[in-house]
């Protein structure tokens, strides 16, 4: 999910969607593109993709960040993205793709289950708060744009069981849009401030262990209910970590997060 300026948006590839318009596309192993599109990508991993993923290959996420990520600060950002590192051959493959196809599709990302519909994020100053954006935009190779198949924004999320993982990124693009400004002072992203943020967004498990096996309980209350399901739940310790990086870096209150 990209921030886009608003100045910027009509200048923009692809065609913006509103929640009522329609599109065509259709992806089937029938296609001479079938697969083309997980070669050679710059795919941004949001924080529940790594969750799914590294359940999905029964791995923690330090090994996951580890083994298939590059962590990418681009010019102009406070906070890293996080990309899928591809695979070292010819074709820089997708590390999941096999010859019968996503070797993890039920836990794919949310970039891999809205495409061809990008969805980026307008900062409304006014309101304070981040809108969402949809554009259609399919490479000129995919053929699936040409099948007999008209749908909505909504239609097609729901066919990709992506309303979840939707949300999850649009919760998270909500965070991300308080880092576009520097947050960190001359300590930079890379100090402890930084590290703090990354590991409560992207590294649930070493997350959990530094809120059950450090001080952390001692200097903050947080109630008994939600302790029990951060410890067995990463998708509700995720939900905590933003609320808690909204906290620990801002100073946004809230009632789940109490000093003794």
């Amino acid at each position: 999910m990209k921030s886009v300026d608003l100045k910027d948006i009509d200048s923009l590839p692809g065609k913006k969607l509103r929640d009522n318009d329609t599109f065509i596309f259709c992806c089937h192993s029938g296609l001479e593109c079938f697969n083309r599109c997980c070669r050679n990508l710059n795919l941004f991993l949001y924080p529940y993709d790594v969750i799914c993923l590294k359940k999905n290959l029964g791995i923690t996420s330090d090994e996951f960040l580890d083994r298939y990520t590059d962590v990418v600060m681009r010019p102009g950002n406070f906070f890293p993205d996080i990309l899928l590192r591809m695979a070292d051959n010819e074709e820089k493959t997708c590390p999941f793709l096999t010859e019968s196809g996503c070797s993890v599709y039920s836990d794919r990302p949310d970039t891999c289950r809205t495409f061809p519909v990008e969805h980026g994020v307008i900062f409304n100053a006014s309101a304070n708060k981040a809108e969402p954006v949809y554009f259609f935009r399919p490479p000129d190779f995919c053929r699936g744009q040409y099948e007999n198949r008209e749908l909505t924004l909504k239609e097609w999320a729901l066919d990709q069981n992506a309303l979840k993982h939707n949300k999850l990124t649009a919760l998270w693009a909500d965070l991300k849009a308080f880092f576009n400004k520097d947050p960190w002072g001359p300590e930079g992203p890379e100090g402890a401030r930084g590290k703090m943020a990354f590991m409560s967004t992207y590294n649930s498990d070493q997350f959990r262990n530094f809120i059950f096996n450090s001080s952390f309980l001692k200097r903050y209350k947080i109630k008994s209910t939600l302790l029990k399901k951060i410890k067995v739940d990463d998708t509700e310790l995720m939900k905590f970590g933003f609320l808690w990086v909204k906290y620990y870096i801002w100073g946004i209150q809230t009632k789940i997060i109490k000093l003794r």
